[in-house]
């Protein structure tokens, strides 16, 4: 590595680290570049990118990958915010044999319409991670695998299994529409200027074909179950809140089935995933409390008792004990598990949008 010799240097800022053309990199806006030549071979391999692949890359920076997916695809469309780092990719591969087969698009990647492209690689900032990703897992027609460099946390946590500390709602969120694997972890001082944190490098390949469910209905599911996701399923559903809003959606279908317009439509714009993008803002609240399941399903049962049972009350825990899923936890079910739930709440007349 040659992140000692860095070290070395006196008299250079770790906030705006030089390039070789006289550019400024900025920490405050997720600027790190790789400058591992292996790191960016090893990322290129991993890719498995044909000679007939449009490559989309996100954030190319200068170019070092660029050049790279340049030798080993077809066509590199490169999608930067920056107008200082376009003017050096142009540069760069002006006059040279790939200036033809690299088009730059300069612009914020999370309100550009994506061109066609089988391929997506990216070294993204990493304050973009979750909604760039439910972005591309968006994109049509879908492509065949993205290869993204996330902060390690980030990316841990869409790897992660039921079980497993970090899994969550972003968690069920993406493996919904892809299958993720963990390729490596890349260390800090392999970027100029280094980030605080470690990364990894993950592999996303789009689900074909797509799982069917109704996107506004998932998303609301799951936004009840990862409230407290370490609760048992009986203890968040008994919430007074939970079951008033569950108990509003039942009535309006059944006026929908009434005034003979049927049930909640599919046509709630399936594939927009937008809403998932903030699915990191509940993670605090995932997070609290601890594991302190009997002091606060007492609390629950203290509230219980001072209200009036009522039927739909008892048609919500009714699906829950039907499937032995009462006692279960939302950190411990698996996707298939959350799924099949959702179909016996559905089945039921329960609607979670």
């Amino acid at each position: 590595m040659a992140g000692g010799k860095i070290k070395k240097e006196k008299g250079k800022t770790q906030q705006h680290t030089p390039y070789q053309g006289g550019i400024s990199f900025h920490k405050s806006k997720g600027q790190h570049i790789l400058k591992n030549p292996l790191l960016v071979d090893t990322i290129v391999q991993k890719s498995g990118i044909k000679s007939t692949d449009v490559v989309l890359e996100i954030g190319p920076g200068t170019g070092n990958l660029t050049k790279k997916l340049l030798e080993a695809g077809k066509k590199v469309i490169a999608v930067e915010i920056d107008p200082r780092m376009v003017l050096e990719l142009q540069r760069r591969f002006q006059g040279t044999p790939y200036s033809n087969r690299l088009t730059v698009i300069q612009g914020d990647v999370l309100k550009t319409e994506l061109p066609y492209f089988d391929i997506c690689v990216a070294n993204i900032p990493y304050q973009i991670s979750s909604p760039l990703t439910f972005k591309l897992l968006g994109h049509q027609p879908a492509f065949r695998c993205a290869i993204i460099m996330f902060q390690r946390e980030f990316a841990m946590r869409l790897v992660a299994q039921p079980g497993d500390k970090l899994y969550c709602r972003l968690t069920v969120n993406t493996q919904l529409h892809a299958r993720i694997f963990h390729l490596l972890k890349v260390g800090k001082n392999n970027f100029r200027p280094p980030p605080k944190v470690d990364s990894s490098v993950v592999r996303i390949e789009p689900r074909k074909p797509r799982i069917d469910v109704n996107q506004k209905e998932w998303d609301g599911f799951l936004r009840i179950c990862f409230n407290r996701k370490n609760k048992t399923l009986g203890a968040i559903f008994r919430q007074k809140n939970v079951i008033s809003l569950l108990e509003k959606n039942y009535k309006t279908v059944q006026a929908l089935k009434l005034s003979q317009e049927g049930p909640l439509k599919e046509t709630e714009t399936k594939m927009d995933l937008s809403s998932l993008g903030d699915c990191m803002d509940d993670e605090s609240m995932e997070m609290e409390g601890g594991t302190d399941d009997d002091d606060y399903e007492m609390e629950v049962e203290d509230d219980e008792a001072k209200e009036v049972q009522s039927e739909f009350k008892g048609k919500v825990l009714g699906v829950l004990k039907e499937a032995d899923f009462e006692e279960k936890r939302s950190s411990k079910l698996s996707l298939q598990e959350f799924l099949y739930l959702l179909s016996l709440f559905n089945k039921a007349g329960i609607h979670f949008c």
